[in-house]
Order: C-alpha cells, then sequence, then structure tokens
C-alpha cells in the first residue's frame, strides 16, 4: 500500500530512540523527510545514522529539551527551513519517573505536566501554521495506555498524559476545517529501553529477576506478549497517511488487548 507520504516532512519530538526512533525511521521508509528532535546530541548522531544507512534518506537533527518552549518553535522553524514546510509532527517525550502516590511530592507533578502535556502544546502551536498553509496536516500525540487505564506505580504519568487527550481532540475540531487531523495512540508494554527499565526497577524493588516481572505483565496482556516498536510505529505511519484521511479526534490503543475497559 502506498501511503502517500513521499514529500511529505516531519518533526518527530523525542525521535533519538525508542517508539520516537521507531517512528521516524517507518516514516523514512515511506518517503518522508525527517526531522528527529532530542536533547542528546550522541543519541541523536546515532539514530540519525541508523536511518540514513536503512533508508538512504537523509535524516535532519535538532538538540533540544521537549519541556522547552523556544526549543520545540525552534524545532518545527529548522524543519520547515530545510524541507519547505512541515505536513506531519509526532509529539512524544520519555516517561516521569516512576511511583505510587506515596512516592512523589506535589510539585512533582508539575514537572510531569511540563513534559507529557506542555511539550504536546507547545509542538503543536509551533506545527499547525504550517498545516494550516499547506491545507494539508496530521498530528499524532503519543501518550499511554495509562489514560485508560491508570497504572499503579506510575500516577506521575497517569495524571500529566489524561491531559493530553482532551487537548488532541479539541484540537482535532478545530483544525479540521484545513484539511488538518489530530488523534492520540496510546502504546502498551513495548519494548523499549524505558520498558526494560520499568522491568528491572520493578526487579530491584521486589529482589526478583527481570522475567519473572516481565511475566507478570505478559500475563495480563490477551496477545501474549510485549509488543515491538515496529507494530506501533506501522500504525502511526498509517494514521499519518492519505488512507487515514477520515480518521480524527481518536485515542487509538496499540497494547495487544492490554486495555479492559471499551
Amino acid at each position: 500500500m502506498d501511503l502517500g507520504l513521499k514529500d511529505k516532512s516531519a518533526v518527530i519530538m523525542a525521535g533519538s530512540k525508542g517508539l520516537g526512533k521507531g517512528v521516524a525511521l517507518k516514516l523514512a521508509e515511506e518517503g518522508a523527510s525527517v526531522l528527529i528532535m532530542s536533547r542528546n546530541l550522541d543519541n541523536l548522531n546515532r539514530a540519525k545514522g541508523e536511518i540514513e544507512s536503512r533508508t538512504k534518506r537523509e535524516v535532519a537533527i535538532f538538540q533540544g529539551d521537549v519541556t522547552k518552549k523556544e526549543d520545540v518553535f525552534r524545532a518545527v522553524e529548522t524543519a520547515a527551513k530545510k524541507f519547505g514546510t512541515v505536513h506531519i509532527l509526532f509529539t512524544n517525550a520519555g516517561g516521569p519517573p516512576p511511583g505510587g502516590f506515596f512516592d512523589v511530592k506535589p510539585e512533582d507533578y508539575l514537572s510531569a505536566v511540563k513534559l507529557n502535556l506542555m511539550s504536546t502544546i507547545y509542538g503543536i502551536y509551533a506545527a499547525v501554521p504550517y498545516m494550516k498553509r499547506n491545507k494539508w496536516g496530521r498530528i499524532i500525540a503519543s501518550v499511554s495506555v495509562s489514560v485508560k487505564q491508570p497504572l499503579d506505580n506510575l500516577i506521575l504519568s497517569n495524571v500529566s498524559r489524561a491531559g493530553v487527550i482532551t487537548l488532541i481532540k479539541s484540537v482535532a475540531n478545530a483544525v479540521a476545517p484545513f484539511n488538518i487531523t489530530a488523534n492520540a495512540v496510546l502504546p502498551g508494554y513495548t519494548m523499549t529501553d524505558r520498558v526494560k527499565h520499568l522491568i528491572e526497577s520493578g526487579a530491584n524493588k521486589k529482589g526478583t529477576t527481570f522475567e519473572s516481572e516481565a511475566e507478570k505483565i505478559i500475563k495480563d496482556i490477551p496477545m501474549g506478549r510485549i509488543g515491538l516498536v515496529e507494530e506501533f510505529s506501522s500504525v502511526v505511519a498509517f494514521l499519518v497517511s492519505e488512507e487515514a484521511s477520515y480518521i480524527t479526534g481518536s485515542a487509538i490503543p496499540i497494547d495487544g488487548g492490554f486495555i479492559k475497559c471499551v
């Protein structure tokens, strides 16, 4: 299937590893021009080299912090100058530290909201003017299954990501007249470095093994396994494609059936 992404340009926030890098790779494979943003220059250069080697397409990089408005706006502006405009925005950020209600302080919520919600707001406000001029745009916000099914040891993530869902619904309604769609994707347990860290953290805290903690997660996933980054990025590629032009304002789980509610 031709997803119609040739000559489209994309900004991938937190795109140097994990789900962000997976999305950048997939979009580049489909012919899109991609800019990846991250704080870590070494990770950026490593991801750039890997994606370029596999796709034979040049990848732009921008070193910046997604929690800083000026960095996000400059990243989008850099992509627009290099590629001519911006068609696709994938908002993404690392998760806040793990912990339950009694493990965190009230001020920790402010940092989490800045990381997950405000970074998304910055990205959307920076990219939408270009999309309006194009009369075509795709916004995808990466959140988590925790917005529908809160996870016990991730209260900061549960709270800070929930606002992104209502933001996306509101944005989708506002930008629809300009042929712009806005959707959220809800990854479940996917084998990224962050998920590996969470499993290792749980094992260390409980004095168990990585394998035993992973099995506890898997027993709650009907598909019987942890997901792959490639499975996540393939859904995102479809949602930003011409084929998904009538899907907007949706929150789509990519979780192997983990979420129990409808």
